[in-house]
């Protein structure tokens, strides 16, 4: 068999791979031996020529991710985002096969990779072809992956029908493997695609309502509506009383700014509270420092949330206008009350003193601000079922 060598005009090459022969194709990873991905018998022989065992299931090379509805059942959102994110590129998804797929290409499973190679001449050989290509790295196993045609050409020359030189690949390194077709999704293989890219373009798929307002106008009901329609809730004035606990780094910073807050080396939240809400400058300064710490730990719960394949966030911040974190939500919602509402909770919930309690709302932010901006308001001054009833028909909107 003579192995042709392909530089530009790819009708011959497509022509093969239709007829059932294999072509070395060039990716921005590193080369892969192509075969028509629905034929049986060329995948049989892309085994058979690389030795690759019968149990290591194969990925199909796609054009695109219109592809992913051609040969998967129940392809979840976020898939579809990760392509659009990532695609052409490194990123191989796997998701539940449909029967069209053959049997060989799955090694008997019931998913499948699908993966769109960066590189113009695969591409524009996949479009003339209007096929899928099975396409493992095209090296005898065992061997180094090829990142040129020459070096295809020494493993397989006269056991193959073509090669496409398109030159030296960029990465050299197998694409990232992540498995979509169950929760939570799970990186099978780390490639060329780093895990931390993959975690945040998840998050930002996420629909993430931001729910704001003064203590005491009644977040939480707002918050056990979301709850119920499946949405992480992430309350940001409990992540603050968690890093109190844990984060050394943020205990550090307060000690040096609020030395006088701090009793035997313990911080006491009560003599902090006395300081900064009487001091509208001591209560910007002790923002700045913990919003920083709130909003990472924020983004890492929320990247969590998008890797179990959740898709609806809420977070609960007092502050989320002020911190900057209603630039990570799609929707704002911000919750008012009348301020001797307000006090008569706060003193119920936390057994505070009217004098304390009324120091914390007097402190915080006036209704109007929420009004200008939040792109929802929804007033508090009835029942719980009441407002409860206000947030449901609300929500419909938010969502």
């Amino acid at each position: 068999m003579k192995t042709e060598i392909f530089t530009e005009n790819l009708d011959k090459a497509a022509e093969l791979i239709k007829a059932g022969g294999l072509v070395a194709v060039p990716t921005e990873t590193v080369y892969g031996l192509a075969g028509n991905g629905l034929d049986a018998g060329a995948v049989e022989r892309i085994y058979e020529v690389k030795g690759r065992p019968a149990v290591k299931a194969l990925a199909l090379m796609v054009p695109d991710a219109s592809a992913m509805e051609l040969y998967c059942e129940a392809v979840p959102r976020q898939a579809k985002q990760l392509a659009e994110c990532f695609w052409p590129g490194p990123l191989s998804i796997v998701l539940k096969s449909k029967d069209i797929v053959p049997d060989i290409v799955r090694a008997g499973g019931s998913t499948v990779a699908l993966r769109c190679p960066d590189h113009p001449m695969t591409l524009e050989l996949l479009r003339v072809s209007e096929l899928p290509f099975a396409a493992p790295s095209a090296n005898p196993s065992g061997m180094p992956s090829p990142k040129n045609a020459d070096t295809v050409r020494e493993y397989f020359d006269g056991r193959i029908e073509g090669i496409i030189d398109g030159g030296e690949c960029g990465i050299g390194t197998e694409s990232t493997i992540l498995d979509m077709s169950r929760t939570p999704y799970r990186i099978l293989r780390q490639g060329a695609l780093p895990e931390k890219e993959i975690r945040a373009a998840l998050r930002k798929s996420l629909r993430v309502v931001g729910v704001t307002g003064g203590t005491g106008c009644g977040k939480t009901t707002a918050l056990a509506e979301l709850e119920k329609q499946g949405a992480l809730i992430i309350d940001c004035d409990e992540l603050y009383h968690r890093l109190l606990e844990n984060s050394d780094e943020m205990l550090a910073e307060l000690r040096a700014e609020f030395p006088g807050a701090f009793r035997d080396d313990c911080l006491d939240r009560k003599a902090l509270g006395r300081i900064v809400f009487s001091d509208g400058e001591k209560l910007l300064k002790l923002n700045s420092i913990t919003h920083s710490y709130i909003g990472a730990e924020t983004e890492r719960l929320m990247e969590d949330w998008a890797m179990q394949g959740g898709e609806t966030a809420a977070i609960d911040a007092i502050a989320l206008i002020e911190s900057g974190m209603n630039k990570l939500c799609q929707k704002v919602l911000g919750i008012t009350a009348d301020r001797e509402t307000r006090i008569e909770r706060i003193m119920r919930r936390d057994g505070l003193s009217r004098e304390y309690a009324a120091l914390r709302v007097d402190a915080q932010r006036s209704d109007e601000f929420y009004r200008e901006n939040c792109d929802f308001v929804a007033e508090n001054n009835g029942t719980e079922e009441e407002f409860a009833e206000k947030i449901r028909n609300l929500l419909k909107e938010v969502l």
